[in-house]
């Protein structure tokens, strides 16, 4: 059973591995519902999803009528208007079968003039406070890619006290010093206001190479059973931080099995060995 922690100041007990749903944006039912028996048998109580993730939230809708009770259910929109992400949240509620979810996200909020829209008069934020007021959504999130999103999560920070942020982190990611920097200050501030933090983009080897599509996932990732364990827990090594799972159903197992096994966090040594044995590059330039 994988370690279950406080989800911010949510109250939620969730587990540190959360399901990232965009596994199943292009799969079939009956591949859906088979991650849901892998899910049940790892203990994973926290899915993660987003209305831009194909048919992901159809293919959780079965799940919702006989587990809903199980899970923390998390959805986003990239809608930056009031008007757009109010009609959004709807559309995803009818999506999923449910009449309330757990946490609404902004999704990919990295766009300093997007910002701007979501943040100010008739924008996306008063749809949110709107629907935490209505009980469409208990809690409220944002998320984001890319090197400067320490930083804009922190300004976000600044304008809502949002419950939980979500955002890149691996090794390699942290030996940019100035990302470094910019993830420690938000942690902090996290700490401080018991803001759930989640992470992505564990398994990141490096960009796409062309012609590459055994996995569905934007990014080349780690497969290598040690070097996934490695990278798994490395990032559990923080006792502040979630993981979000792989956007790949067949990569799932392995990273649900690392995540089961506990393990102190490698040694620099160690996650150096694997940046030269497996070729890990940097995913994100900017």
């Amino acid at each position: 059973m994988i370690e279950r922690k406080s989800f911010g100041r949510t109250g939620h007990l969730s587990s540190r591995a959360i399901f990232g749903a965009a596994s199943l944006s292009k799969v079939e039912q009956s591949e859906a519902d088979r991650t849901l028996d892998l899910l049940l048998e790892y203990g994973v109580n926290h899915i993660d999803i987003a209305a831009s993730y194909g048919d992901a939230e159809l293919r959780i809708k079965p799940w919702m009528k006989t587990h809903r009770k199980d899970f923390f259910l998390a959805t986003k929109t990239e809608e930056r208007t009031y008007q757009g992400a109010k009609e959004e949240l709807q559309r995803s509620l009818d999506r999923l079968g449910v009449e309330q979810v757990d946490l609404w996200q902004m999704h990919l909020l990295v766009d300093p003039q997007e910002w701007e829209i979501a943040m100010g008069p008739g924008g996306a934020l008063e749809a949110f406070q709107e629907a935490k007021e209505a009980g469409f959504a208990r809690f409220l999130g944002v998320t984001g890619h890319g090197l400067t999103i320490p930083a804009m999560h922190l300004r976000s920070l600044e304008r809502y006290d949002f419950d939980s942020v979500l955002l890149p982190y691996n090794y390699l990611l942290v030996k940019d010093p100035d990302y470094a920097a910019d993830f420690e200050k938000l942690m902090a501030v996290c700490r401080k206001r018991e803001v759930a933090v989640q992470t992505i983009k564990s398994l990141a080897r490096g960009p796409k190479n062309e012609g590459n599509d055994r996995y569905a996932v934007w990014y080349d990732p780690l497969v290598a059973e040690e070097a996934v364990r490695h990278a798994v827990h490395w990032v559990l090594g923080d006792p502040q931080v979630f993981l979000n799972t792989v956007g790949d159903i067949h990569l799932l197992p392995k990273v649900l099995q690392a995540a089961d096994q506990p393990e102190p966090r490698p040694e620099a040594q160690v996650m150096e060995n694997d940046l030269q044995r497996y070729t890990i590059t940097p995913l994100f330039s900017e």
